[in-house]
């Protein structure tokens, strides 16, 4: 953690794209288009630690659905 991350009392909001991409994005600013809220708000750590624990497959949704009919 970085002495900038120690006075970040920001809250964000994790955010997800159409290729199921994660991302944070504070809270009090508006979402940009393209993505979307996944119901998950805190502190920057908790949300980093909320994607770390759901995206576990890093390759974008388009890239798993061509992987997967060429299987």
């Amino acid at each position: 953690m970085s002495w900038d991350d120690k006075d970040d009392n920001t809250t964000y909001n994790v955010v997800k794209n159409h290729e199921e991409q994660y991302s944070i994005w504070p809270v009090d600013k508006e979402i940009p288009l393209g993505w979307k809220s996944v119901g998950k708000s805190g502190k920057k750590d908790e949300c980093l630690a909320y994607i770390k624990e759901v995206w576990t497959d890093m390759r974008p949704l388009s890239l798993r659905k061509k992987m997967e009919e060429a299987a």
